[in-house]
């Protein structure tokens, strides 16, 4: 018998794929884990039932929200990812030779628990044999309440603004973030996809210009996310993420990524008028 997964984008389209077998089934303090094997995509990771990474199109996600802030960020040393405990963002900020430090902030320990036991090519630099990376299980907003002015790149890896992370998409949480970076920081989050979430978009576009003189949104395509575009957002302190993107150090980069390029990420900036449209003030 066939095993199909499906997950609803709205009340009347959804993604659907065969499954082989489930890997993982199980329910933390904080959601519900599912780790299954995908004839199409590989293994992937739901969280109360969304598609979360896969193995087949997980480094477009991953390359997006790590490379753009560091490329252009003149000296990344220390980066907190909050979230993301699959370990992709991780795994992609420790490539830069500038970075001296990542640390995961990751408020589910059991998803990292089971991300490096059946997804070990995203959690490859969490498994605790990395000397660039140091793992807090911690409350992210917790977590950098404690730590002002602290780094020079802040990734919000987050799920859906539902259950433990709808904190962070509010002013609250951009004004902690804005103290936890340095005077010149970068901070990058996930900000859901422009076809289906427009509201969701127009509100966290809202609080992070109150708080950030440096607002923009990219994109990227995802097919295993809504609609398969997906938007990430870029607030800075200072360094515009066009105008001060290091695109020769991007070109000499001694690393192989799959989807960022130093082309892409300029055009990865022009967004389509709809989009523009969402965000504007």
């Amino acid at each position: 018998m066939d095993m199909w997964y499906t997950e609803k984008h709205s009340k009347d389209v959804g993604i659907t794929l065969r499954v082989n077998r489930t890997l993982f089934s199980g329910k933390s303090e904080f959601q519900q884990i599912d780790i299954v094997d995908t004839p199409e995509y590989g293994r992937m990771m739901l969280l109360d039932g969304l598609v979360m990474c896969t193995e087949r199109d997980e480094f477009v996600y991953h390359d997006m929200i790590a490379h753009p802030a560091l490329f252009v960020h003149p000296d990344p040393k220390q980066v907190l990812v909050i979230g993301g405990g699959d370990g992709g963002s991780i795994r992609e900020i420790v490539r830069h030779p500038a970075v001296e430090l990542a640390t995961l902030c990751e408020i589910d320990g059991l998803v990292v628990r089971k991300s490096v036991e059946h997804l070990p090519t995203l959690a490859s630099a969490i498994d605790g044999s990395h000397p660039k990376v140091k793992l807090h299980i911690d409350d992210g907003l917790a977590y950098i309440r404690e730590h002002q002015n602290a780094f020079d790149v802040i990734l919000v890896d987050s799920t859906d603004p539902i259950g433990p992370a709808v904190g962070l998409f509010e002013e609250d949480f951009y004004r902690l973030v804005f103290g936890a970076l340095k005077e010149d920081g970068i901070m990058v989050a996930q900000s859901e996809s422009p076809f289906y979430h427009a509201e969701i978009q127009r509100d966290m576009f809202r609080n992070l210009r109150a708080v950030f003189p440096i607002v923009e949104m990219y994109q990227a395509f995802i097919p295993t996310y809504p609609s398969g575009l997906w938007s990430f957002a870029f607030a800075s302190k200072k360094y515009h993420p066009v105008r001060d993107f290091d695109r020769e150090r991007a070109a000499k980069r001694d690393f192989h990524t799959k989807y960022y390029n130093e082309d892409l990420h300029l055009g990865a900036f022009m967004l389509p008028t709809f989009a523009r449209e969402n965000i504007e003030e």
